[in-house]
């Protein structure tokens, strides 16, 4: 490399924005000339490694925005203590075809069983592959919508949500919800019909909805859009 080019790259690198090429710039030129590659071999392998780096970052923005409670992967997550939750379905929902689909999620099972572990590892999965998630509990849901209608901005909030991938809705069955907060938390369910994916987990059955919705159609109609 003469020494005008040295010179001259880093500013061209700066300008770019490719930080991870001007760090591996000379050591890879230097291996480049060694191994007498293409050139097309050493700006494949600069531009590569500036790709994954970037990609590295994005993911861990979208962690960082969707609020996880915890950080939870599948591989810290004992299957051995919880044969219920089916290992080779969990690996095949990892993949995502699902969010692709539009498709959505639900853990349903007693206390204590890993739901919320395995709904944020699924959707640090998805946040790895580059979908925007965002994680609230079910009244938290509510809240936030209950404080968007109070400001008749409503369906400006649900629009809003519609351009995240994923949306995880935790401990649905908690607490009872008024049928004001039922008719919310349905609003926020169907505005992502075939539009949006989600995860709910649940310690109640599909069967004691209408218990906790407090509405047994408000439920079934729920239901149905999951």
């Amino acid at each position: 490399m003469t020494t005008k080019t040295a010179e001259r790259l880093p500013y061209l690198l700066a300008k770019l924005k490719t930080p991870r090429v001007l760090e591996r710039l000379q050591a890879t030129a230097d291996r480049a000339r060694e191994e007498g590659w293409a050139y097309e071999q050493f700006l494949e392998t600069l531009l590569e490694a500036e790709v994954f780096a970037r990609d590295a970052s994005g993911a861990r923005q979208r962690v960082r925005h969707a609020a996880f409670p915890a950080h939870k992967t599948l591989e810290d997550f004992d299957f051995t203590a919880q044969p219920s939750a089916e290992k080779p379905l969990l690996l095949h929902l990892a993949q995502l075809a699902w969010i692709h689909e539009h498709a959505n999620v639900c853990l349903i099972g007693p206390p204590g069983t890993g739901k919320t572990h395995l709904a944020i590892a699924l959707a640090i999965k998805a946040c790895q592959a580059g979908h925007r998630v965002a994680f609230a509990t079910a009244q938290q849901w509510v809240t936030r919508l209950e404080t968007a209608q109070d400001r008749n901005t409503l369906d400006d909030e649900l629009r809003r949500l519609e351009r995240y991938g994923l949306l995880v809705v935790d401990e649905v069955g908690y607490l009872p919800l008024e049928r004001q907060a039922a008719n919310l938390l349905f609003a926020l369910v169907s505005r992502r019909y075939e539009r949006g994916s989600i995860i709910v987990t649940s310690n109640r059955g599909f069967e004691a909805w209408g218990e906790i919705l407090g509405d047994a159609m408000v439920a079934a109609a729920l239901i149905d859009r999951l």
